[in-house]
């Protein structure tokens, strides 16, 4: 293997299949991806250079990943057979860079466009970074950039940001 240049980020970015409605045809679909992810980035892992799996996962990890958890139980995104297959991916070596900074309630990444969510604060984190063990010893800082769903024509999602060392 040759060894990584200084100042390299693998970067991949991701959209997992949203896989409503559960249980049926596109919830196995999605679990299957979410299979297929987590070998492909077991093999990411294995270049041991600075990684990063950024992007739309539609996963809330946990409760206070949603400001109304109770309302998403049924929903694909919060099911515990997905949350466990986030878990699977994080177990293989993976930081959720938001959550290495960060054990505050939310912050959230997406508000739905219905019944005014974002003006309630009624949102849920799917968007992730998850950083390799090598990105993670570089994480300076992780934020999301909630200001931007604030904006004219505002996406539902917003960005998740990372500062890592160069050295």
């Amino acid at each position: 293997m040759i060894p990584a240049a200084r100042g390299v980020l693998r970067l991949a970015c991701i959209y997992l299949p949203n896989g409503n409605p559960a249980p049926g045809e596109k919830y196995a679909y999605k679990l299957a991806f979410m299979d297929r992810l987590i070998r492909h980035a077991r093999g990411l892992l294995a270049y041991e250079e600075p990684l990063a799996l950024v992007g739309d996962f539609n996963v809330i990890p946990e409760p206070r990943d949603a400001a109304r958890p109770e309302e998403w139980t049924k929903d694909a995104l919060f099911l515990p057979q997905t949350r466990a297959k986030f878990r699977e991916l994080l177990a293989l070596g993976f930081t959720d860079a938001l959550r290495a900074v960060s054990d505050e309630q939310g912050p959230y990444t997406f508000w739905d466009y219905q019944a005014g969510a974002w003006q309630r604060n009624n949102g849920i984190r799917i968007d992730h970074i998850l950083l390799s063990p090598e990105a993670t010893d570089k994480l300076e800082t992780a934020i999301v950039d909630k200001d931007m769903r604030g904006r004219e024509k505002a996406s539902d999602h917003v960005p998740v940001r990372v500062a890592l060392r160069d050295a």
